[in-house]
């Protein structure tokens, strides 16, 4: 059981009690009662990420580096243009969905190249009369990264097609509570959100704030409670040379400086997915081509690395096949090539520690990191705001009925539940400048699980550390944090971040043994 877990088990039970509660009240109402039974199954089932950016910004690339698995497909065909769920299943389907309901099994294509997955969607046998329009799409696959975490592919938020980019909105920005219908009412469909950006316009600040809107507490207005940014396709930003990841690292951060303004974003992080997924997936073949490019003297490889057209011109002698150099550059693209052929001749031996070193430097582990600190060590916090908002949309959907006197309670818990306050803190700490001390700053993150939701690593202690050095710390911290809340000269917002401090120091105690 994750320690997250143990901190949070009362939201989680209270929210199915709530939601419980509702569908005894609704059970002669089938729209209310069938929306509180998809919310009941959505506090057992995995934790829900969607992926969302701008048109080519690398969102399936990027599922296929975290999955490790060529599932997704990257090419711009119909499938690219719905949104498809990635689930754990013990056997490969793909099935597409109707808006009424209706299924039909897709036909998975492989072809060669880097964009060889395809799903047949022009032939499709509904098991209904009648052709149907796919709603979505649900790939089950025996993935050991899909068994905690369901991963929601979104189409491009800035598609030339409005309807294209309202189905990702729809998912993902459901707008204001009090506007619902009992007919139509509008459910967030991910608990968190990676956004990917390849630059930083009006249109991504904007959909950004309608997808952090429930990040404020604001229990009109209901979205995922985190995003994690991610400057992708990060290798083109310096035109695939070499020192192409410390430049969209400083991208990086220029972004993160932009988003301060609204703390949109707990974190953003540079990776190039095309490489991770290349590394992921790389073939003996392949490292041999490099072995072999490896060989070429610098000015001659360098000369021709200055394209792909030009690396994998037959008339550029090479020790490597023409048709060969083209499925590299397809694959790693020219900062890939260039950081293989540096890597071996900087002493790499074999692929194993090849496809290491490349999966490094892609900054995939990075982001991975960050998502198990943000997203997989709260994911039970994470499903249970998710719960409590669709639940207080039905509610207010229905006034009158016999559970709006849940809806009290259910505000009170989206408002106030410590494990909410200490996301929102994550958010808003890149946002706000508190009148704290750089080390201050530091400690403070880090209790309130900035960097891991495990007591010790709130505590900056070993792993090791003893229960009685745990409570000490943890006592030392509480005191600390409530005398800066008192302190004459803090400000509000200053004074309430202290005081969210100390209540995740006392939490701690909670934990440990007398």
């Amino acid at each position: 059981m994750r320690i997250d877990a143990r901190m949070a088990p009362g939201i989680v039970a209270e929210a199915h009690q709530l939601v419980g509660a509702a569908r005894q009240a609704f059970a002669g109402e089938p729209r209310p009662r069938a929306l509180l039974a998809d919310c009941a199954r959505r506090l057992d089932q995995p934790l829900r990420v969607a992926l969302a950016g701008s048109l080519k910004a690398g969102k399936s690339t990027l599922l296929n580096s975290l999955v490790g698995q060529d599932i997704a497909p990257t090419d711009a065909t119909e499938c690219t243009r719905v949104v498809t769920w990635y689930r754990y299943g013990s056997t490969p389907s793909v099935t597409a969905h109707a808006p009424d309901g209706a299924r039909a099994n897709v036909v998975v294509r492989r072809g060669s190249g880097a964009h060889g997955l395809t799903f047949d969607l022009d032939r499709l046998t509904w098991d209904a009369p009648a052709p149907r329009e796919v709603d979505h799409l649900e790939v089950e696959w025996p993935s050991a990264a899909l068994a905690h975490t369901t991963i929601i592919d979104t189409p491009g938020t800035s598609s030339l097609s409005r309807e294209v980019s309202q189905r990702t909105a729809r998912l993902l920005t459901p707008g204001d509570a009090s506007l619902d219908t009992p007919e139509n009412i509008a459910i967030p469909g991910a608990d968190a959100v990676v956004y990917l950006l390849r630059r930083l316009d009006a249109a991504d600040v904007q959909f950004l704030e309608q997808v952090g809107a429930g990040a404020t507490g604001d229990s009109g207005v209901s979205g995922p409670l985190g995003v994690v940014g991610v400057v992708s396709r990060a290798d083109e930003i310096g035109a695939g040379r070499i020192d192409a990841l410390h430049s969209a690292r400083d991208v990086a951060v220029r972004f993160a400086g932009e988003l301060e303004r609204t703390g949109l974003c707990q974190a953003v992080i540079p990776v190039a997915g095309l490489l991770a997924f290349a590394a992921a997936t790389l073939r003996q073949q392949e490292f041999a081509a490099f072995e072999a490019l490896a060989g070429v003297p610098v000015d001659e490889l360098s000369a021709a690395l200055l394209s792909a057209d030009r690396f994998a011109r037959a008339d550029i002698a090479l020790p490597v096949p023409p048709q060969l150099r083209a499925r590299l550059a397809e694959r790693f693209g020219m900062f890939g090539i260039r950081m293989a052929v540096t890597l071996i001749r900087l002493g790499v031996r074999d692929s194993a520690t090849l496809a290491a070193e490349l999966t490094s430097r892609s900054g995939v582990d990075e982001l991975r990191s960050v998502l198990e600190v943000q997203f997989g060590q709260r994911a039970d916090q994470l499903k249970a705001h998710s719960a409590l908002t669709v639940l207080a949309r039905v509610l207010t959907a229905y006034p009158g009925a016999a559970a709006e006197q849940l809806l009290p309670r259910v505000r009170t818990l989206l408002a106030d539940v410590h494990g909410f306050a200490e996301l929102r803190l994550l958010g808003r700490l890149r946002t706000d400048e508190l009148t704290l001390p750089a080390d201050d700053l530091a400690e403070l993150h880090r209790l309130i699980g900035g960097s891991g939701v495990a007591p010790h690593l709130r505590l900056g202690l070993p792993i090791g550390a003893s229960p009685q050095q745990q409570r000490a710390q943890a006592v030392a911290a509480v005191r600390k944090w409530r005398t800066r809340a008192k302190h004459p000269l803090a400000d509000q917002l200053t004074s309430t971040a202290c005081l969210t401090v100390a209540r995740s120091a006392e939490g701690i105690l909670d934990l440990l043994p007398s």
